[in-house]
């Protein structure tokens, strides 16, 4: 039986999408007419609303109107090849499916992140994509209540908001440490950035440490710098290592490959051959490995793959089109020859 909201108690989306038996999604899409719905369903739907008094705000269905072609996608940098790539996938399934997006860089900064959320929530695009998993629980509820279609990249989590197309980062530093340990390395050190400013970097870092210490060694250093994940910073990564190190590294594992090749020339500067005496890996498997002299041992991630992949499931969830919720890509390790062999 419905039950009327009391006199002066706003009904909101929730209420119907409960008294309907429907989701706050299917509650929306009758309300902004599009399609996705039977005709039966959507009568059904605004017969509820319209019963417990509900009523959406006429600036909210002005901007769904204007932006159900709009899909907003967060990252949190535009510095390097990554996310670029991503996009590079994502763009002509957009395009070819009549989407339009908007951009937004975080900087690796959570509060900025969840602003945007809020601006995008408002504006009730067709759909919202996101970096990573780690979303606190306020900004989770809030993404599942607003019923806007959102996917998380980059990262993998079986259990996401809505749609989830990744990589397990834990298991790709592991599977690198197992490969090094393999080829006799005992005593490596980190060089990445300060702890949880980049999520993903830490399960990396977590799951190497972990397959060493399993092996009974230790990691000799762990440098995190303040400074971007650049050439420079990995120059200065090595250069702390050295000052740092409780004993002398055979290997450094590094945030990325930029930083990688940055470690590399300071590690020729001093002098020092790589791979006999000191090992060099990176992660990523960025283009810029092609043209090295020495090519960077490193962790190849399908980031164009990724990107058509998560933008083909969003689409088909934003026209309510039954698909797969997480998807779980596979990591190349590329030996490179920058470690021993």
């Amino acid at each position: 039986m419905l039950t009327p909201k009391k006199s002066g108690e706003r009904s909101k989306i929730e209420d119907v999408a409960r008294e309907a038996g429907v989701s706050i999604m299917s509650v929306s899409r009758a309300m902004r007419g599009v399609e996705g719905l039977s005709a039966k369903k959507r009568a059904e739907i605004l017969r509820v609303a319209k019963h417990i008094g509900y009523e959406p705000s006429s600036v909210a269905g002005s901007l769904a109107a204007a932006n159900s072609t709009l899909i907003g996608i967060s990252v949190p940098t535009l510095a390097d090849d990554v996310f670029g790539e991503i996009f590079d996938g994502m763009r002509p399934v957009f395009n070819n499916a009549g989407f339009q997006t908007v951009f937004d860089t975080t900087e690796y900064q959570q509060k900025r992140e969840e602003r945007w959320i809020d601006r995008m929530i408002s504006w009730r695009p067709a759909g919202i994509v996101l970096s990573g998993v780690d979303h606190s629980k306020a900004t989770r509820r809030k993404l599942i209540n607003s019923g806007i279609p959102t996917l998380e990249i980059w990262d993998y989590s079986d259990d996401p908001i809505d749609l989830c197309v990744g990589i397990d980062h834990y298991q790709v530093g592991k599977m690198m440490a197992e490969h090094l340990l393999e080829l006799g390395y005992c005593n490596p050190a980190y060089v990445g950035v300060e702890y949880q400013r980049d999520q993903r970097a830490d399960k990396r870092l977590e799951g190497f440490q972990d397959a060493f210490e399993n092996a009974g060694f230790s990691l000799s250093a762990i440098v995190r710098l303040e400074e971007s994940v650049s050439f420079d910073a990995g120059k200065q990564g090595v250069i702390e290592v050295f000052e740092t190190a409780k004993t002398s590294p055979d290997l450094v594992y590094f945030l990325n490959d930029h930083m990688a090749v940055g470690g590399l020339l300071e590690c020729e500067r001093r002098g020092i051959d790589v791979p006999t005496d000191m090992g060099i890996v990176g992660f990523n498997g960025l283009n810029i490995n092609t043209v090295l002299a020495k090519s960077i041992t490193t962790s190849i991630t399908p980031r164009t793959q990724m990107g058509s992949k998560a933008a083909a499931l969003l689409v088909a969830r934003i026209l309510n089109v039954a698909t797969e919720n997480c998807v779980l890509l596979p990591v190349e390790l590329y030996p490179g020859q920058t470690v021993r062999n």
